[in-house]
């Protein structure tokens, strides 16, 4: 591996793991949340430099790599801003940065790499952060809930663990039941699965990405699912919630653009 991107994922990992695994954002400006890019270096690229300033903080929720043909410049790319803007560029973990965690096919960035680079990418993107929270009721994740008692019980989840596993590859499906089984690997639940951890942490509205075919808008309005891709849908979703506004109640106090 070169040394300068050695150097730039020794010092991306450093930055990572003085993170707490849930990162509160604060009650002033906004906050921008960008799904899944994989691989879209040109998407990466058009969300900072619309959206990235002292007044809005973007929110990755994971997935970076694969699926896309620029997955090494899109990592890297992102990697470089978090350490130039490293409080206001937030990086969620997604399923596809957990591969040395968990495997999965198909996987072309990580099948790419040789051993030694599969190791120092994997142990990098392992210590990403799972969870984001605003003050007014808005909770960002890859994939679906962790069954915890509490908000802050994020913090406390190991990597790999079935927590772990839930929010990185969980899905929701929209219709009543909480465990509603598996399908090739990925956990499903369902309303009241959602219903139920939503009032425990006592947040109104989940963004998330990782689950192409699922309904956009679930759960009255409360579950929304965006994709920042070309690699899954021919437009590109960003989310943006405003910090200050005292109270998120639904999706309809959200707005959405196209990149």
């Amino acid at each position: 591996m070169e040394r300068e991107k050695q150097s730039l994922l020794e010092q991306a990992e450093e930055v990572f793991r003085g993170e707490p695994k849930l990162i509160h954002l604060p009650n002033t400006g906004k906050a921008v949340f960008v799904g899944d890019t994989h691989g879209d270096l040109e998407a990466s690229r058009s969300v900072m430099e619309r959206y990235l300033s002292d007044h809005q903080k973007v929110v990755f929720l994971g997935d970076y790599v694969d699926r896309g043909e620029a997955s090494r410049e899109n990592i890297h790319y992102l990697l470089s801003m978090k350490l130039q803007h490293p409080t206001d560029v937030i990086m969620l973990m997604g399923n596809h940065e957990g591969y040395i965690v968990k495997e999965f096919y198909p996987a072309n960035f990580w099948l790419s790499l040789t051993d030694g680079e599969k190791e120092r990418y994997g142990q990098t993107l392992a210590q990403l952060p799972y969870a984001v929270s605003t003050p007014n009721g808005v909770i960002g994740v890859h994939g679906s809930l962790p069954d915890v008692e509490r908000l802050e019980d994020i913090n406390d989840i190991e990597t790999g663990d079935e927590n772990w596993d839930q929010i990185m590859w969980g899905d929701f499906q929209d219709r009543s039941g909480n465990d509603l089984g598996g399908f090739w690997g990925r956990p499903q639940y369902g309303r009241d699965y959602f219903h139920r951890l939503m009032d425990q942490f006592e947040r109104q509205v989940l963004i998330r990405s990782h689950q192409p075919n699922a309904n956009p808008i679930m759960f009255k309005k409360r579950c929304l699912t965006i994709f920042t891709s070309y690699a899954y849908l021919p437009i590109r979703t960003v989310a943006i919630v405003d910090l200050a506004q005292e109270r998120v109640e639904s999706i309809d106090d959200i707005v959405l653009e196209m990149v």
